[in-house]
């Protein structure tokens, strides 16, 4: 693995964002969800490899004592290697610096990888949300509801 960096991100970062979400998702956040995020003053954080190109990042929404993980994503040349690891890892030590009593994401039930990921990590099921995402073929697909207490 290459060295990196951890930092946050801002508006100038968007087409960035916007490579890795659209090589990664299905159905990816759009330039204006980014913006919204930001102008909402959700906190967005990436890691940035030696060449300062971003490889990953996550997008963090604080509600009441609980941090919502709105978005997560390693660019699709640079999955498996560690990357959602160190992500995660930086994610928790952030959000531990707060007072949260836990983290709450949802992913997609097609999504195993991240599922796995994410049990590996800490986080245990606590609900199903029907039809939550969009899926193909305009249908949509349920999505499974995480925690991990902090």
């Amino acid at each position: 693995m290459n060295a990196y960096s951890f930092c946050k991100l801002g508006y100038a970062d968007v087409d960035q964002l916007l490579q890795i979400e659209e090589q990664v998702y299905s159905h990816p956040w759009t330039r204006g969800n980014f913006h919204d995020s930001l102008y909402s003053a959700h906190e967005i954080f990436g890691l940035r490899d030696n060449k300062q190109e971003l490889v990953a990042y996550f997008v963090l929404m604080p509600v009441v004592d609980e941090i919502h993980l709105l978005n997560f994503a390693v660019s699709a040349c640079m999955q498996g290697q560690g990357y959602a690891r160190i992500l995660l890892d930086k994610m928790s030590s952030y959000v531990r610096e707060k007072p949260f009593s836990s983290i709450l994401l949802e992913v997609r039930v097609s999504n195993q990888r991240a599922i796995e990921i994410y049990q590996r990590y800490g986080f245990t099921e606590i609900g199903r949300r029907k039809l939550y995402y969009p899926a193909a073929n305009n249908s949509r697909e349920d999505a499974i509801v995480m925690r991990m207490d902090l």
